[in-house]
């Protein structure tokens, strides 16, 4: 990254944490919690709480929908990620109350994905980011993310079972397709070179496996075969969880967990939000799955997070890693 990409990076980092007001690190860092009401087998409450999201405090449009503010150039934005786990919150709440305002807020949200799922150049239907993005590499708008086609889904299949209203099915289906097309023909799916099927959260060259980011995609391709029992759908979920099986360990570093799988020098070590939120996305593929990695994996990074000798351990690689590649 150039000097002046970095400066810029790191400005923006300065204004989301420590200048007043609210930011858009504000909706995303909700303490991670499983839903207890989890029900597996059946397109019920969605599997994390988001209870926090549901009431999100800061900006929304006139028509009720959260903006996050990124401040600086990029400012006030729609991040259909955010709007997607706003509704499905509210969902949750809605279930567990029946209050109205649950119900308008989750079909807010349900409404806005089906009136924002867009056509890309390669004619695959995706929510797109409508602001520049740093990642490793910069990410212009419009960009797209598996992670956001993955709950997108999963919130319009719940809109779809809520009301019958036919618009939402076909919104999710049309979002679907992004799940069986490979990234450089215009979807989200990944395949290595052994055969492993990957849903990428960024779309990036050579792609870098964001842990919580697969998960998530992976269980809105879950949700699609629970509302459709499509076969195709049925085969990308049991491929992506053979190929989280099969490489969970490459995430794990003995101390903590990885962010990504990158293959750059320095690992990308997650931070302690990120490692709270991995233990949690991997105790709900146990109960989704039964796979026995998963919650076996969950607790050794349990015991890593109560090491304080781990925790500084993996502060000192990610701020070695920060300051090598942003």
């Amino acid at each position: 990254m150039s000097l002046a990409k970095r400066a810029q990076y790191y400005r923006r980092i300065f204004r989301a944490y420590l200048l007043p007001g609210k930011s858009q690190l504000t909706f995303w860092h909700e303490t991670p919690e499983a839903n207890p009401n989890l029900r597996t087998g059946e397109l019920g409450e969605y599997y994390m709480l988001f209870s926090a999201k549901a009431d999100y405090a800061g900006h929304h449009d006139e028509q009720g929908i959260p903006m996050l503010n990124y401040h600086g150039e990029i400012s006030l934005q729609y991040n259909p990620i955010a709007i997607a786990q706003w509704g499905l919150g509210n969902y949750n709440l809605l279930r567990q109350s029946g209050e109205a305002l649950r119900r308008e807020r989750f079909l807010a949200a349900a409404d806005w994905l089906t009136a924002n799922l867009t056509e890309n150049p390669h004619g695959v239907w995706v929510w797109n980011h409508h602001f520049d993005w740093e990642y490793r590499e910069a990410l212009l708008a419009p960009w797209y993310s598996g992670l956001a086609q993955g709950q997108g889904i999963s919130l319009l299949l719940r809109a779809y079972k809520e009301t019958g209203a036919f618009s939402y099915l076909d919104a999710a289906r049309r979002a679907f397709h992004a799940f069986e097309v490979a990234v450089d023909a215009g979807g989200v799916t990944f395949t290595d070179d052994h055969g492993n099927l990957w849903f990428e959260e960024y779309l990036v060259t050579p792609p870098t496996h964001i842990l919580n980011g697969f998960i998530w995609a992976t269980w809105g391709v879950y949700d699609y075969f629970l509302a459709t029992r499509e076969e195709s759908a049925r085969r990308l979920f049991d491929a992506a969880i053979h190929t989280l099986q099969k490489h969970l360990a490459d995430y794990d570093l003995g101390f903590w967990s990885l962010y990504e799988i990158s293959g750059t020098r320095l690992p990308m070590v997650a931070s302690a939000f990120y490692h709270r939120l991995h233990i949690v996305q991997l105790r709900i593929l146990h109960q989704l799955t039964g796979v026995d990695v998963f919650s076996r994996s969950a607790t050794r990074w349990e015991r890593y997070a109560q090491s304080r000798i781990g925790r500084i351990r993996a502060l000192g690689y990610k701020s070695a890693f920060k300051l090598c590649y942003y």
